[in-house]
């Protein structure tokens, strides 16, 4: 079984709504500042413009602004006629002279849409401001400013930012707060350039350099490790392996021998369909915000003698199917092996992953790994599965895990604390011992060595119960540890192998690092796990999901026949110098919240408003079953003091129907932060506001949890 979602998941809502402005607000993290870099195209700036000639608008109309984790985006109806556009942005309370402009590059045409994506800001608060160009001229007038803009950072921890690795960094590209490295070179890469992109390459000690042609020629001079300067490479839309030359046997782009170097895909649809990324004897590598599927081999393999490396805010699903009988899904989707050490790997979405995440192999020597805030949906095993190492595992999301969850061998030790697994078969396992052996001596999980588990704070819910170390000295799972401080006594020892917990998390090799309360678990992972605002791919699992390993047939008929929607790519922009003084035609944004200019709707938008202070429960549009209720007080909403509300409870729902894509804005109560289900998914208030596009087709509203719903409105 599985539900498909009709509307694009948006992680938080803004205060600030209107029928055509959608800002987005997000959570927090480090202070950062912006930095240069030195940016190389290697193909034409390209725009369709006979589409571009196929808008009727006479001015730039913002559709839809948000800001995630260190970028922002926007997206906007053309203008009829435009050329092309140039597009700025700026903190609020800056002068309009501080607008920054965006490399053409980052401006991307969609059938019904355009839209940018800022990249390598710090967190604050923004506006973006895209401007028409007529004959490769500006038109100030014709421009349009979104509303504010939050912004927020990454989080920074676990062993790929330990003070003790060699690099004390896994940002690749990019400064520790997020910006821009000042020496970074940065690669625009799309399936018609990744052949032909060129960059110059330090080769030698003597400090020459080669001009390299192609992507795969760019990292293979970089091998030697002679040139370690900063250097990030963006993906724009879909590269399929077949549009790659010099890929490897086995389907492999090599990040090998690099230094300082960041992989990552732009916006919501970046995809690598069909080859995967593998890492060997590299130092300070990030790779994020990328849909990897159809990978022939893994998805991610740190291979070979890596350290200081990120994986992170990737969507990651099925691969092809392998010879072996447990690869029907693809090999491994995120696989730590080699001596690979000081490793991160955060925020991902592993989609029904046959083997997540494979953590250590034949490695005889310690190394260590952190897993946070990773998304395990429905994958069935391995996350991770632990050979040797030191691991720590906190605020994961283990959702409906079909064979187990973490499983420890050959004297491996888990720190497993404040994690959410709900319906996980075998949440903890320790080889050969405890719930591995329970009706079959041999063990299913692993015929090696046992390893220990240290458990703080976890929730269980669903599947076999973890056998306690207090509970049963020999054969238990895990130690339940009664404060995070606590030290596994060294009297608690594995059946197979006598190894015990070597307590690294109360020692002077942890790091630091804040974990988030474990009832906060599933919404902060489900809000940030993939790529930017949830990625382009929508899907809901069920609970019948949750005991099956095999293909879900219609998700992977999905995936074979995912498409990018990307018309064009590039802005046709021209670079404009900034004045020295303030720019008088774009109004200062101020620094306090302001109320956005809510453009006029076009004559053919629809708009239907349920207002339940004023109409009740009639309705000629919505079919409303629940119960009203009132207050004195109200809230507020454009203008507007709602006192009357329908009670969102278990019985309540509220069903209609579109003829076309279209916007639905719920206006609840102003204390209300937890989630409304349209269409059986989940969506997030941000004080009392959800806005959620819809596709064509019959909606439901349903409760999620209890609310008052003062007002809503549908927008065709």
């Amino acid at each position: 079984m599985y539900k498909e979602s009709k509307g694009k998941k948006n992680r938080f809502m803004s205060k600030k709504s209107s029928q055509k402005i959608m800002a987005i607000a997000l959570v927090s993290s480090f202070l950062i500042t912006q930095g240069t870099a030195v940016n190389t195209y290697a193909f034409d700036n390209r725009m369709d413009l006979v589409s571009l000639s196929n808008y009727d608008n006479e001015n730039v109309v913002i559709l839809n602004s948000y800001g995630d984790l260190e970028t922002a985006s926007v997206e906007w109806q053309g203008v009829e006629d435009a050329s092309g556009y140039n597009v700025y942005y700026k903190k609020i309370g800056e002068a309009n002279s501080k607008y920054r402009q965006l490399d053409s590059e980052l401006i991307r045409q969609y059938s019904t849409y355009f839209r940018a994506d800022v990249l390598g800001i710090e967190d604050g608060s923004y506006v973006i401001k895209v401007v028409p160009l007529f004959d490769g001229k500006e038109s100030t007038l014709k421009s349009a400013v979104t509303s504010s803009i939050d912004v927020k950072s990454h989080t920074r921890e676990g062993f790929a930012f330990s003070k003790d690795s060699m690099m004390g960094t896994a940002s690749g590209g990019y400064n520790d707060d997020g910006t821009v490295a000042e020496d970074a070179t940065i690669l625009y890469v799309t399936s018609d350039n990744i052949n032909t992109i060129q960059a110059d390459v330090i080769t030698n000690s003597k400090g020459s350099k080669t001009t390299c042609t192609g992507l795969v020629d760019i990292l293979t001079k970089r091998q030697k490790g002679y040139d370690q300067s900063h250097l990030i490479i963006r993906v724009i839309g879909e590269i399929k392996g077949s549009d790659i030359a010099g890929i490897n046997s086995s389907g492999y782009i090599q990040l090998k021998g690099l230094y300082n170097t960041t992989l990552e895909g732009v916006g919501e649809d970046a995809t690598v369909n069909g080859w995967g990324i593998l890492v060997r004897g590299s130092r300070n590598v990030e790779i994020r915000n990328l849909g990897i599927m159809l990978f022939p081999d893994d998805a991610i393999s740190l291979d070979t003698d890596n350290e200081n490396i990120w994986i992170h805010n990737n969507d990651i699903f099925y691969g092809a199917a392998g010879s072996d009988a447990d690869q029907a899904k693809g090999d491994g989707s995120a696989d730590v092996k080699g001596k690979s050490t000081n490793v991160t790997i955060s925020h991902n979405h592993f989609w029904d992953s046959g083997k997540s995440s494979l953590c250590g192999m034949s490695d005889s020597e310690e190394f260590f790994v952190t897993y946070h805030h990773n998304w395990f949906d429905h994958s069935d095993s391995r996350h991770p599965r632990i050979r040797v190492g030191t691991i720590h595992i906190y605020n994961n999301y283990f959702d409906g895990n079909s064979k187990y969850g973490v499983g420890v061998t050959k004297g491996a030790s888990a720190f497993v604390e404040a994690n959410e697994f709900r319906n996980s078969k075998y949440p903890m396992l320790s080889s050969l011992q405890g719930s591995d052996v329970a009706g079959n001596s041999k063990g299913t999980f692993s015929g090696e060595a046992g390893g220990m588990i240290k458990a703080y704070n976890n929730s269980i819910t669903g599947g076999k119960d973890v056998v306690y170390a207090q509970d049963d000295a020999v054969q238990f799972d895990a130690y339940l540890a009664v404060s995070k401080d606590e030290v596994v006594p060294a009297s608690y020892k594995t059946v197979s192998g006598g190894t015990t917990y070597n307590n690294f998390d109360t020692s002077s090799k942890m790091y630091e690092y804040k974990a988030d309360d474990v009832n906060a678990v599933v919404d902060n992972v489900t809000a940030f796990a993939g790529r930017v605002n949830g990625g382009d791919f929508a899907w809901t699992f069920t609970s019948e999901d949750d005991p099956s390993s095999s293909v879900n047939k219609v998700l992977m008929e999905k995936i074979l026949n995912y498409k990018s929607e990307i018309v064009s790519i590039g802005g046709n922009s021209v670079v404009v110098t900034p004045d020295d003084g303030d720019n008088s035609e774009t109004p200062e944004v101020p620094s306090e919240p302001e109320t956005p200019v809510i453009p006029d709707i076009p004559e053919t938008s629809k708009v239907t408003v349920q207002n339940f202070t004023e109409y009740g429960k009639d309705s000629s549009y919505f079919i409303i079953q629940g119960k009203l209720g009132a207050d004195k007080t109200g809230i507020s909403y454009s203008g507007l003091l709602l006192t009357d509300y329908l009670k969102i409870e278990t019985s309540t729902s509220i069903s209609f129907a579109t003829d076309s894509i279209s916007t639905l804005t719920l206006v609840l109560n102003s204390d209300f932060s937890k989630y409304i289900l349209v269409d059986g998914v989940k969506y997030k208030a941000n004080e009392g506001l959800i806005t959620v596009e819809l596709e064509a087709g019959d909606h439901t509203i349903t409760k999620g949890d209890a609310a008052k719903l003062y007002y809503m409105s549908v927008e065709e």
